[in-house]
């Protein structure tokens, strides 16, 4: 079996938490593990990891590598499927199923999203083993038993049996309370965007549902690919045509974490019904949701059924029924033109991360982790010089090529528009702050000269 992961979504009703450059998939909510990491466990206990494709895009290559070596795995780069631009689920999973036939021939295919939450025990590994048989004939979905009436989920009506599972009848939209509660009485079942199916299976029925997709792929180049496939969902697309498709009960606790509203139902509560992510006090409140970074004391006092989430850069407070409408705070971002949509204070890099921690008029402070035996670029600057202190570690800084040892205590300043690098020759965690000075800090004024990671 191969195994899809598909990582490329952008999550954007958990902002501020979530954002464009560092999604819900990548954030580590539960167990010091995010939800990608998650993902990958799982799927290296269906497969090996020389067989698991991760789907997703330029901007988060370095951060599935950089998880991937967390987990302690090093994954082939060549399984790591870049998208040009995201055109919805059914263009990124034939792009994995042709890259799974190109380099191993027909085989048999799960796909799992890299953003949700799901127990991992021991029913989901058999009902996955359950499925093999149906998903040599079918298109197989695995549709999850409710644990109650939900209208932010689709739903799926199992018709006739076949095998270990039903044909399915009729897949729905997101329904109202009213009507989501009549799906659950009647059986239905939440439409989770798990898929299992053999790959020749599949490509002919997207060439029958979706002609213009498979037409797409033809192409030998995948920005011209990119380019001509339409943006379509593989449920529009292929499963709500199909005559070969089936679902498979799965009962497992699950969520798509798709709103703030459900990390009520998925992390533990305090005797008030508050969840509480890295502490806070709480004096007569009741049913509330608070994440702050760590950095700030937050209290809340005889509020109940709120929202609070607090970033360094961002604070959300909310009703907690309003919180499907926190797409509505990224759209008005955008419109803006406001970076914080996009962007948080901490940027991750395949060497590790900085944070940006004061900024103003010709000046910028940022910490900057290195990872053990990581080094930036050996770039420079037109318009900015650059003073490192080192607070953790022994840096290896090199300056128009040549190499000194910076230590804990000890600090070095490169003036611009000289060539410089900073390394981590040691076995833990190189913590520098950066102080930054001159006419323009922003990001695009580097030029690399040399890059460990391909860069431009």
């Amino acid at each position: 079996m191969k195994v899809i992961i598909l990582a490329g979504g952008s999550g954007t009703r958990l902002w501020p938490l979530s954002r464009t450059n560092f999604p819900k998939q990548f954030l580590k909510l539960k167990n010091n593990r995010s939800l990608f990491q998650m993902t990958v466990e799982r799927s290296v206990r269906l497969t090996n990891l020389s067989q698991l494709y991760v789907v997703t895009n330029d901007a988060y290559k370095f951060l599935v590598l950089g998880q991937m070596e967390e987990l302690g795995y090093k994954f082939d780069e060549g399984n790591v499927l870049l998208e040009p631009v995201g055109k919805n689920t059914l263009p990124a999973i034939f792009y994995g199923v042709k890259e799974i036939v190109r380099c191993h021939g027909d085989d048999l295919v799960a796909v799992f999203p890299s953003d949700h939450l799901l127990e991992d025990g021991p029913e989901f590994f058999k009902t996955v083993q359950k499925g093999r048989p149906l998903a040599a004939e079918y298109l197989l979905t695995f549709g999850v038993k409710p644990a109650r009436p939900h209208p932010g989920y689709g739903y799926i009506k199992p018709g006739e049996p076949v095998g270990a599972g039903y044909r399915v009848a009729e897949f729905k939209e997101k329904p109202d309370e009213k009507t989501a509660l009549a799906y659950v009485e009647k059986g239905y079942l939440w439409n989770s965007g798990m898929f299992m199916f053999h790959t020749g299976i599949f490509a002919g029925e997207v060439q029958r549902c979706c002609p213009e997709v498979a037409e797409a792929f033809r192409a030998e180049d995948i920005n011209e690919i990119f380019e001509k496939v339409p943006a379509v969902s593989i449920d529009y697309g292929v499963m709500e045509k199909s005559d070969r498709v089936a679902v498979l009960p799965l009962a497992v606790k699950w969520s798509d974490l798709g709103s703030f509203d459900a990390f009520f139902e998925e992390f533990p509560q305090d005797e008030r019904g508050n969840v509480v992510f890295n502490g806070g006090i709480l004096l007569d409140a009741a049913d509330n949701l608070l994440f702050t970074d760590g950095g700030k004391l937050a209290a809340l006092i005889g509020v109940r059924d709120l929202i609070v989430v607090d970033e360094k850069d961002a604070l959300l407070v909310c009703p907690k029924d309003q919180a499907q409408r926190v797409k509505e705070v990224v759209a008005a971002l955008k419109e803006a033109g406001d970076e914080r949509a996009d962007i948080h204070l901490t940027a991750y890099r395949p060497w590790g991360s900085y944070t940006i921690l004061e900024e103003g008029f010709f000046y910028k402070i940022k910490r900057i982790s290195v990872l053990p035996g990581k080094k930036l670029s050996y770039q420079l600057h037109h318009h900015r010089s650059e003073h490192w202190i080192v607070v953790r570690g022994t840096a290896r800084v090199t300056v128009e090529g040549v190499e000194t040892f910076v230590r804990s205590g000890e600090s070095t300043f490169v003036p611009s528009g000289q060539k410089h690098r900073l390394e981590n020759p040691g076995k833990i965690v190189l913590e520098v702050i950066e102080v930054q000075l001159g006419e323009y800090l922003e990001e695009d004024d580097i030029v690399r000269f040399d890059d460990d990671f391909g860069r431009e």
